[in-house]
């Protein structure tokens, strides 16, 4: 038998874009000789549809995106994940299901049985979990199919279930396994997902076909990955990540062993480049945008956002707007001014001194007699903010906030100001990894001039000002903030670890008491284990290490 294996980029709620691409694809499979193709879960309506589940017509158009494609399984069969309603009046109204299309029809629903609700999760909102397990039967195979988390509780050894679907269909005698994933990115998650899908053939002694899901749906990217093991553990394929792929295996060619390609490779600053590009490209392709602006100071966080989106879109299609104040030096708009021309983006400069010593002018009854500090630094920030976003309503262009996710995490950034923006592109990569970054991005040329890269980082809001100044050094903090923000660690825990108690106290201090800032932020691009946003739920008002 040829399984033809197909992670592609679907759009959520796209159901005619979503099914004319299956479509393709389930023509180009047939062409080839594919006797079955498989596409990703909930591929009809896109991963994650969130709230979209509780429209009738939503449901509706996922149900005739099925019924067109069980019409195209016609000398060759489907399998496609997508919802299904659930008939019985208790428990959750919809499966979360994986449908195995043959001769025109539906010939089998199988239920997805592990609902996570946890991190980006939230699946045990809408989906009744599957009660039953069936393997499905095809010419000469017998396929146990799964979706997704169904198969990381290998050996119910995850507390979060009592249940392996895996184990309920083993004495069917499958004679292999096909997974349906929407498995999200993050740096370290490719290897994970490796060792967990080896595990589940070392337990059933069966090869595994697992499709994923590539492409970005907002802040939650997916890198494909899809992965075929034979019955030895060892990975025959690993398909190519961000990109669209089909490729098709011959099940006795895997059976055999021959032919072990491998693993892909997974350098951290590869994988978080390349995520952040398909991340933009994505955000702005599914909502049909074209132009993206920015604030460019010449510090590192700014100059990282205008690669990667002149990268991801296109210079022509990146405009770069300079904002000196009376405290900017002037190698920091040279340094972004040499950048912009390096990248071939248009720049503009744009002075805030005036509009700074207007608004100074009309608040000077008002602040009398008190001395000058974080007020007027914010100014010039939400100068530059009004800036932007009057360029942004002008042109129509969307503003790209760049700030990084240790000022984030500790609120070393304005509201209006420089936190604003339509998307977070760097607010998951902590300031010493946007170094990391940089220097990964100037690996073969020099992009981002070098005095980017190695002088101190300042907000440049009063004379002689650097981030030291407020903050302890990034390398100290990034590693309190991994371990506390990535790894739940209590303050006791992190000191435990080694550090100074008066570092960790008053960084977990920070994180807590700014988390208003970060509701009121632009979506972030998760690129790591726990990101900011959907996957990362805290109240503001709380006193809990205040």
């Amino acid at each position: 038998m040829n399984i033809a294996l197909a992670q592609i980029n679907v759009h959520v709620g796209n159901f005619e874009a979503n099914l004319n691409k299956m479509l393709e694809y389930t023509a180009w499979a047939k062409s080839q000789g594919a006797d079955i193709v498989v596409f990703p879960e909930l591929a009809t309506v896109g991963y994650p549809p969130r709230d979209f589940l509780e429209f009738d017509d939503f449901i509706d158009q996922a149900e005739w995106v099925v019924d067109r494609l069980a019409q195209a399984a016609k000398g060759i069969a489907i399998i496609v994940g997508s919802v299904s309603r659930n008939p019985v009046v208790e428990g959750k109204d919809l499966y979360n299901s994986g449908y195995f299309l043959a001769n025109g029809r539906v010939q089998q629903i199988q239920h997805k049985t592990l609902l996570p609700t946890y991190d980006i999760f939230d699946e045990y909102r809408y989906f009744e979990p599957a009660h039953e397990w069936k393997v499905v039967r095809y010419q000469d195979k017998t396929i146990a199919l799964v979706i997704c988390e169904d198969s990381w509780n290998v050996g119910n050894e995850n507390p979060l279930y009592k249940i392996n679907p895996m184990d309920q269909m083993m004495d069917q005698n499958p004679d292999l396994i096909i997974n349906l994933s929407a498995s999200p990115f993050a740096y370290d998650h490719a290897a994970r997902r490796v060792e967990v899908m080896q595990a589940n053939v070392a337990r059933y002694g069966i090869p595994m076909y697992y499709v994923n899901h590539v492409g970005a749906q907002t802040e939650i990217l997916f890198d494909g990955g899809s992965l075929v093991l034979n019955a030895n553990g060892e990975v025959v394929d690993e398909m190519p990540y961000f990109e669209e792929k089909m490729r098709i295996y011959n099940t006795e060619e895997v059976s055999e062993g021959s032919d072990v390609s491998g693993e892909q490779s997974r350098n951290k600053m590869t994988l978080i480049h390349d995520a952040i590009v398909m991340g933009i490209q994505n955000y702005f392709g599914k909502l049909g945008f074209k132009k993206a602006i920015l604030g460019l100071s010449g510090g590192i966080d700014s100059a990282l956002v205008a690669v990667l989106a002149a990268r991801a879109l296109g210079p022509d299609n990146v405009r770069c707007i300079l904002m000196p104040s009376q405290y900017s030096s002037d190698h920091s708009v040279n340094d972004a001014r040499q950048l912009a021309q390096n990248l071939g983006c248009q720049y503009d400069i744009v002075p805030i001194e005036s509009i700074y010593h207007t608004y100074m002018d009309v608040l000077k009854p008002h602040f009398w007699a008190t001395q000058e500090g974080l007020a007027e630094e914010n100014i010039q920030a939400r100068a530059r903010g009004m800036i932007l976003m009057a360029f942004s309503n002008k042109f129509g262009n969307i503003l790209l906030n760049t700030s990084n996710k240790s000022e984030m995490a500790v609120g070393y950034g304005t509201l209006y100001g420089d936190m604003c923006g339509g998307l977070s592109v760097i607010g998951d990569v902590y300031k010493t990894e946007c170094f990391e970054l940089a220097r990964y991005i100037n690996r073969e040329e020099e992009v981002i001039p070098e005095n980017i890269i190695t002088k101190p980082p300042s907000a440049e809001l009063k004379p002689d000002q650097f981030d030291s100044d407020s903050l302890p050094p990034y390398e100290d903090l990034d590693r309190v903030l991994y371990q506390y923000i990535e790894w739940h660690k209590s303050p006791q825990d992190i000191i435990d670890m080694g550090f100074d108690e008066e570092l960790v106290r008053r960084t977990l201090r920070l994180v807590n008491i700014n988390e208003f800032k970060r509701y009121q932020t632009a979506p972030v691009l998760r690129v790591s284990r726990k990101a900011f946003g959907m996957g990362r739920r805290l109240p503001i008002v709380a006193k809990y290490l205040n």
